[in-house]
């Protein structure tokens, strides 16, 4: 990725920071990482370290077996199967209870952040997928231009990252915007009158300065806002 690029992109770290929330998370499959690892040891096979790797991974692996067998006879000594069929099935059972695991942790994770979405965040999190979407389209596009085809060349660029650059500000201001609202919102709840003019004076503002950037910014403020007001009318109105 070009200099440009770097640090545009919104990760899912940076989301889980300015939401406070576990949003997004996927559930870690543990033989995800094993097939990486494959993949490395292979690439690696086929340079000019193949020798050295195929013997550091033959010795880690007899080395291992060695020790697990030493174990075994040592501690176990009623068990009679073979230590490399045992190694097997514990290897199999070990990654399956890590497996659920992990799994119960991502469904508790998920389950949290469905109860603390909101709307306001649920539409910030679609504009934050949008928004990487572009960065990602910019990035293939840069690839396909360094591969020989220069009439791909992204015209007028530096503008276009600049632009980047203010969206990716506009989508952080909003995200911390709304993780206020959400993580006060019983204090709000119980002092509605103290934040009735603070609303009026949004809506002001935000009218006088519609025409500018600056006011785009309010009026994404305003909206979240105005979310929070209606979600706290329905709440007092459950009561």
């Amino acid at each position: 990725m070009r200099d440009d690029l770097q640090d545009l992109e919104i990760s899912q770290n940076d989301l889980q920071k300015l939401t406070n929330l576990p949003v997004n998370e996927e559930l870690l499959i543990i033989t995800n990482p094993l097939k990486r690892l494959v993949n490395t040891y292979i690439q690696k096979l086929k340079s000019s370290e193949g020798a050295t790797v195929v013997f550091i991974g033959f010795s880690t692996f007899v080395f291992v077996y060695i020790l697990f067998d030493i174990i075994i006879k040592v501690f176990v000594t009623w068990i009679t199967i073979p230590s490399w069929i045992l190694l097997i099935f514990l290897s199999l059972w070990v990654g399956g209870l890590t497996q659920t695991i992990l799994y119960f942790i991502w469904k508790s994770r998920t389950k949290i952040a469905k109860l603390n979405m909101t709307k306001s965040l649920q539409v910030l999190l679609n504009e934050v997928n949008r928004y990487n979407t572009v960065i990602r389209v910019i990035h293939i596009n840069d690839q396909i231009e360094e591969a020989g085809n220069p009439e791909v060349i992204i015209k007028e660029r530096e503008g276009v990252i600049e632009a980047l650059k203010l969206t990716k500000a506009d989508l952080v201001r909003a995200l911390k915007t709304e993780r206020i609202l959400r993580e006060n919102k019983n204090f709000i709840l119980s002092n509605t009158e103290l934040f009735v003019n603070n609303l009026a004076t949004l809506t002001a503002m935000q009218v006088t300065e519609q025409a500018t950037e600056h006011g785009r910014l309010l009026n994404e403020a305003l909206q979240i806002a105005l979310d929070v007001q209606y979600e706290m009318k329905r709440l007092q109105t459950q009561r």
